[in-house]
């Protein structure tokens, strides 16, 4: 089972995106979309799937924590 969870791009380089996830930060592909550093994202297969409400990543962040016990 894959488990989606928001990132927040940090930083965009062409159609490369940092994507910062608090303890880590990876790199996916914007395919499309507008997409500035800042938002809040979910990330398919290296892919930016997504644009995610800040408020909908935060709660969702809330939940996977509380989730695993941090």
């Amino acid at each position: 089972m894959c488990l989606a969870v928001p990132g927040r791009i940090a930083r965009i380089d062409k159609d490369l995106a940092t994507v910062d996830y608090g303890r880590e930060q990876r790199v996916a592909r914007i395919l499309e979309g507008d997409f500035r550093p800042g938002d809040y994202c979910v990330v398919q297969g290296g892919i930016v799937a997504l644009k995610v409400r800040k408020d909908e990543a935060e709660e969702s962040l809330r939940l996977y924590q509380q989730a695993i016990g941090e």
